[in-house]
């Protein structure tokens, strides 16, 4: 392998071109978010916008996160071999690589309105705030889920938002709606990202980390469940009269089904069952998403 197809495979690594999940999982909360907003299709401009935003931001967010982590992630096996950790890839790079991407996600939020501008610093202040929470906090997940589910205020700001600066303007962007679903989205994040932390629970628990797996101890396995729940019953609640469709409601009970297989997934609390409940989460919000623009295309 030439010197250029390496490090651009090291590049690739490090943004996990080759692990889709992690922006899937961004993706269709984000999605399901704009359809509710435009109240159908957004259209192509909007779609494309944050589509790709996700993408980019994602990928942004794994270069920081693999800074901030270096040092750590040497001492977790499933971490300990990536690029930023061996030295593949330099802190340098890393960070001149999620510079690049950041600014690309930002030039597509400019194409949206002023408000949504705005809601972008937002999202990015919290984005950064992460990797760094799991030094401070018990419970990082819940900055994380903060952070992934910040594409829903940001969806409703760009279908109804003014094209003017100022805290009225950005506040009036966003409905109660969104931070509802925000709200239910948070507990979704939380679900996953505790499936995530128990694959690595004794690797943290020996260096350190702060991480919802540990602070959970014996109950993660019921919390996870109940966040699931949670997080489609406020889905459920905030959007069933809006949408009366049973589309809808068919997505929301095979949501239930699938709570029920990560049931079977994670009771044991093996890394392989508890890592594959991670990987296929997407479909989860993938069902509310269709069920939802759904709903909206067979008005």
């Amino acid at each position: 392998m030439s010197a250029l197809k390496f490090r651009a495979a090291n590049y690739l690594d490090l943004v996990r071109w080759n692990r889709p999940a992690g922006w899937l999982l961004l993706l269709w909360p984000t999605l399901s978010a704009l359809w509710v907003a435009a109240n159908g299709f957004p259209g192509w401009h909007l779609l494309l916008v944050f589509t790709l935003g996700t993408i980019l931001m994602r990928s942004a967010g794994c270069c920081f996160n693999d800074v901030a982590d270096r040092e750590f992630d040497r001492h977790v096996k499933r971490t300990a071999a990536r690029p930023v950790t061996t030295g593949a890839v330099s802190v340098r790079e890393a960070l001149l690589l999620g510079a690049v991407l950041a600014l690309l996600a930002f030039a597509l939020v400019l194409t949206t309105n002023a408000a949504t501008i705005a809601w972008s610093f937002v999202a990015l202040a919290i984005a950064l705030f992460y990797p760094y929470a799991k030094r401070l906090v018990s419970m990082p997940q819940a900055v994380l889920g903060v952070a992934f589910s910040f594409g829903i205020p940001m969806a409703f700001s760009a279908v109804r938002g003014e094209d003017r600066f100022g805290l009225t303007a950005m506040l009036a962007s966003v409905p109660g709606l969104a931070w509802v679903l925000l709200l239910g989205n948070l507990f979704w994040v939380l679900a996953y990202d505790t499936e995530y932390a128990m694959v690595d629970r004794d690797d943290d628990l020996a260096i350190g980390m702060k991480t919802s797996a540990i602070t959970l101890g014996r109950m993660d396995v019921a919390v996870v469940l109940l966040c699931y729940l949670v997080y489609i019953a406020i889905w459920d609640a905030s959007l069933t009269s809006q949408l009366q469709s049973n589309l809808f409601y068919l997505a929301v009970t095979l949501a239930f089904g699938q709570v029920a297989w990560h049931y079977t997934l994670i009771r044991e609390r093996s890394r392989e069952g508890c890592f594959k409940a991670f990987r296929i989460n997407h479909w989860l919000g993938f069902t509310l998403f269709a069920g939802i623009a759904a709903s909206y295309s067979w008005r």
